[in-house]
């Protein structure tokens, strides 16, 4: 059994930034990448930035420039530094990670960006 646990979402004022974590917990044998996906209200849950083991990144290209991943392989957690926020990047923030040879996904956190 494997859980992803989000921490670190929250209402932000435009221009304001945030950090997300994200730690892996269970029977882990190898993480292969994790990376965060966002879904606004009415639209696709859409990748944000991955990480690989190696430490590889890709960004959507509405936050590159912006929002920085990252991770500390030692304690199974992501991170994703968001800085300069607006508000389209409101949304559901959601951590998947490829553990073995599954997808995991968190339960999600929300992230208000609002005058």
């Amino acid at each position: 059994q494997v859980q992803l646990v989000e921490s670190g979402g929250g209402l932000v004022q435009p221009g304001e930034s945030l950090r997300l974590s994200c730690a892996a917990s269970g029977r882990i044998f190898k993480i292969y990448s994790m990376g965060w996906h966002r879904q606004a209200p009415g639209k696709q849950r859409e990748l944000v930035a991955v990480i690989t083991s190696g430490g590889n990144t890709n960004y959507a290209d509405s936050v590159k420039g912006r929002f920085t991943i990252s991770r500390d392989n030692a304690k199974n957690t992501v991170y994703l530094q968001m800085n300069s926020l607006k508000p389209e990047d409101t949304a559901v923030y959601y951590c998947k990670g490829r553990i073995g040879v599954l997808d995991y996904w968190g339960q999600g956190t929300q992230v208000t960006v609002s005058s």
